[in-house]
């Protein structure tokens, strides 16, 4: 539907390395997967970690290598997780999904460059167009559909995650709002090229093949470098109290990360 387009005016030198990427919203990680072997993937995109990001990610480094402990992605990772258990957590997220695009809609228009609100904007649109492949596809295998999933009821973590990141893209700074939003994709990126490093070619007939494959796929990886590009563009723009705002949001949003993963592993509901 759409070429690949250049989708920030931003650029951040790591080295003697400029990052420009590119980020096709309908050709995207989740509906595309190179194998781990192919050449394309040799030539996958580096991550790279802007100063700001990288400050924020040490300010929540406990947390954030506690995610890839947490007994969730462990059995993702072994494939003993139950199907029952990746069920619940596919259909939780398949919300979550709904609340991530309306963050980044709402971040779009905070920008006032009409490339980056495209990038937004395009970044809304693939997370409803994930949420409608998980129908079609682990919906069909695990036993749910589009309507199941509009008639969730959210567990407590999770509905307390799109509260904070909705909490902060509205009435916080624009750069809180890229903070807030940031640990989910990169987080994942991370996860993902931790198993691949570990594992190197995930067996076909692993249950969770295509889950692991996606956070490593090259698309994935771009649209994470991207978002890291922006964040630290917005870090050069505000002063000092700011990025203190910034950093606690972005660490609440990784402990959400790791509430996520243990409100699937739990089958969370209400107490009361």
């Amino acid at each position: 539907m759409h070429p690949k387009s250049e989708v920030s005016s931003h650029a951040f030198h790591r080295g003697r390395i400029g990052v420009r990427v590119l980020f096709d919203p309908i050709h995207s990680a989740s509906s595309r997967l190179i194998p781990i072997e192919s050449p394309e993937r040799q030539l996958a995109p580096e991550l790279f970690i802007p100063p700001f990001a990288e400050r924020c990610q040490g300010s929540a480094i406990s947390a954030w290598d506690a995610s890839y402990d947490h007994p969730f992605v462990a059995g993702l990772i072994d494939g003993s997780l139950s199907a029952e258990r990746f069920r619940f957590y596919q259909m939780q997220d398949a919300r979550y999904l709904e609340k991530y695009a309306d963050v980044c809609s709402l971040l779009s228009t905070r920008f006032r460059n009409p490339i980056d609100k495209l990038w937004f904007i395009d970044g809304a649109k693939l997370a409803l167009i994930v949420e409608q492949e998980l129908h079609t596809s682990y919906g069909k295998e695990l036993g749910y559909s589009a309507e199941d999933i509009a008639a969730l009821a959210l567990t407590p973590n999770n509905a307390a995650y799109q509260n904070h990141m909705w909490s902060c893209a509205f009435g916080g700074s624009l750069l809180e709002g890229l903070a807030a939003l940031a640990p989910c994709p990169w987080l994942y990126t991370d996860i993902g090229l931790r198993i691949q490093r570990e594992m190197g070619d995930i067996p076909l007939d692993h249950p969770y093949r295509n889950w692991l494959m996606t956070y490593a796929d090259p698309s994935f990886i771009a649209y994470t470098n991207q978002l890291l590009v922006l964040l630290q563009g917005q870090a050069e723009l505000h002063g000092a109290l700011y990025h203190n705002a910034a950093i606690k949001a972005f660490e609440r949003s990784v402990q959400y990360e790791w509430m996520f993963w243990d409100q699937a592993w739990e089958m969370q509901t209400w107490s009361v």
